[in-house]
């Protein structure tokens, strides 16, 4: 959920941080005027994009089913009618083993195997995309063996060295598309803060921001959605110290407090970013919460279908990101059939 609240009443505005908390967040449980739900306009673009591409079929191979994402990425896959090719890879050497997903066997090789594996998908499947969500030591050496076959990638694994990972894909000329943030609302928020950022600076000067992130236990980081948001706020005249940002990881508190549902104990990103006036009588609320992986998984399979769009168009541009995927349109809707 993405909401923005304007209050001209400091009273609202809690004191000190733990009470903040609670009330931030008991705020995702309430409806608001700005939400996610599909206008008709918006359901009837959706509806011709996806008649445009219901003949759309083309096998993809995802890196890194053994883990959740990826998993989750596959799954994805299938429901859009893609063709699942029945191979992963594991960055561990282990004796070929299969798992089952959306009632398919896939084969998962160690590292030793997969240039050999690889070099026989490509002969088997020539116009093959694959999804890469693996983990972030293994991001450069991936790269490297898709772009010695010539297997065009979307990048959804961060970490790694960014630097490389890009002067190996323009040197080797291999379409891409490489983003640290799938989940395409979430891109859109952020390209539209930038341009806010860019547009209006000191907008928001003087204004005092309080920000808070919550993720599951396993993410030790803070939030780089968090950060590239607050770089805005930053430009846009809003004072805050990185070194303030709230991160939430205790379980019970992201029930209790939070909100969290406890099945996305284990994947969510719930965020709030408030900011008030230097004399609290205006305060404005930004908040997006996502639960689950599957605005991840529907973001990589929509960049994987503009990926194979662009290799069979021969486009001339190789490298893209998710902000050239979402200005190119025609994504589908997951509450609509995604059958092609």
């Amino acid at each position: 959920m993405l909401s923005l609240t304007l209050s001209g009443n400091c009273s609202l505005l809690p004191r000190p941080n733990n009470r903040r908390c609670a009330l931030f967040f008991a705020r995702t449980k309430r409806t608001t005027l700005v939400t996610s739900a599909l206008t008709r306009e918006t359901v009837a673009i959706s509806q011709d994009a996806m008649a445009d591409s219901r003949s759309l079929s083309f096998p993809i191979l995802v890196n890194g089913v053994t883990g959740k994402m990826g998993k989750a990425v596959a799954e994805a896959a299938v429901s859009a009618g893609l063709q699942l090719v029945p191979v992963s890879f594991s960055s561990l050497d282990k004796p070929a083993r299969t798992l089952e997903i959306s009632n398919i066997e896939i084969s998962v090789h160690g590292p030793s195997e997969r240039e050999e594996i690889l070099s026989s998908v490509t002969e088997k499947y020539p116009d093959v995309v694959l999804v890469d969500y693996t983990v972030p030591n293994a991001v450069n050496a991936n790269a490297e063996l898709y772009c010695k076959f010539g297997v065009p990638f979307v990048m959804g694994t961060t970490g790694g060295d960014r630097p490389l990972l890009y002067k190996t894909v323009q040197d080797s000329n291999v379409y891409s598309v490489i983003s640290p943030q799938m989940g395409k609302q979430v891109v859109a928020f952020l390209a539209a803060m930038e341009i806010m950022a860019e547009q209006f600076p000191g907008a928001f000067s003087g204004y005092k921001l309080e920000v808070m992130e919550s993720h599951q236990a396993t993410k030790l980081d803070t939030s780089g959605t968090a950060k590239a948001v607050i770089a805005c706020f930053q430009k846009l005249g809003a004072i805050f110290d990185m070194n303030e940002i709230e991160m939430i990881r205790d379980p019970k508190e992201q029930i209790k407090m939070v909100g969290v549902p406890e099945e996305y104990l284990s994947g969510h990103a719930y965020h709030v970013y408030n900011l008030t006036s230097p004399d609290e009588t205006v305060s404005f609320e930004f908040q997006h919460n996502v639960g689950g992986r599957s605005i991840y998984a529907e973001g990589s399979i929509d960049a994987a279908i503009f990926l194979h769009k662009k290799v069979q168009s021969k486009a001339e541009k190789k490298i893209y990101d998710m902000i050239d995927v979402l200005r190119e349109g025609n994504m589908r809707c997951p509450t609509l059939p995604t059958a092609f």
